[in-house]
């Protein structure tokens, strides 16, 4: 199936998730006030701290204050256009990943499309002002590959936000019970790359960059714009980290769904 057929049906099946959301207005508002909400206070939090103390191992509140917005930023895409990830343990549950099965349309595709997050709209506002502002306060020598390379890593930040949160739902294949908290528990680890991971023990630095790789979702890619020292390297390996991401949750979905015993007594 060529990439311009799976655009289009992904843009229909989301029109038609948006426009059964868009039903319940005050939910909507709701969803988006208490994302934005949740920035907001985060950020306070950083302001205080940094109101007592100049920096952290070196890092400015700034500094800091871009990767705690990527996180939610990539949090609030994820969310936005990728929610379905979250519903996998409900379609194998109650056997509504029938359905799927049966339409000429990839799976994968299927499933992302299955909800939609409205706070991810939030996240992405509030958490794009403060990069916005970080930016503003940070020395950077811009310039095309600067920016390039920004985007380039913003790509691969947001793909390997996705694939973890495809990756960890798959265990729904495996753990067959009404609740599934792993999928969660993954979830939380990002909450250690909101901050520089240089703060943390050498045995979680190693965890979140390599077995569950959140630090290249905003530490690596902050340090690469900064040009923070040998961190910056590692910056510029997101791409494939992305790739490597992607690979790994999409072997897992096709071996989970060999697992998958579909509905009926």
């Amino acid at each position: 199936m060529s990439l311009r057929r799976i655009l289009f049906l992904y843009r229909r099946l989301f029109t038609q998730q948006l426009k059964a959301i868009l039903e319940y207005t005050s939910d909507f508002y709701i969803m988006i006030g208490a994302a934005a909400l949740t920035q907001v206070v985060g950020f306070l939090f950083l302001w205080v701290v940094f109101s007592r103390i100049p920096d952290i191992q070196g890092w400015t509140m700034w500094e800091v204050a871009f990767m705690y917005a990527a996180v939610y930023f990539s949090e609030g895409i994820g969310s936005l256009f990728f929610e379905g990830t979250w519903r996998l343990l409900r379609l194998v549950n109650m056997g509504e990943l029938d359905r799927y099965l049966v339409r000429p349309v990839p799976l994968v595709l299927q499933v992302f499309c299955a909800g939609i997050g409205m706070n991810g709209i939030g996240n992405v506002l509030i958490g794009g002002t403060i990069i916005g502002m970080s930016l503003a306060h940070i020395r950077i020598d811009w310039n095309v590959w600067t920016v390039l390379g920004g985007l380039v890593m913003m790509a691969s930040a947001l793909t390997i936000r996705v694939a973890i949160n495809l990756a960890a739902n798959c265990s729904a294949f495996w753990i067959k019970a009404s609740g599934n908290a792993f999928p969660l528990m993954v979830h939380n680890l990002s909450e250690f790359a909101k901050y520089p991971i240089t703060i943390f023990s050498l045995g979680m630095q190693l965890f979140i960059s390599l077995a569950i790789p959140f630090a290249f979702v905003s530490f690596f890619p902050a340090a690469a714009l900064l040009g923070a020292g040998e961190w910056a390297v590692y910056g510029w390996l997101a791409p494939l980290v992305a790739v490597y991401c992607t690979a790994a949750a999409l072997l897992l979905f096709r071996t989970g769904l060999r697992r998958y015993e579909s509905a009926g007594n």
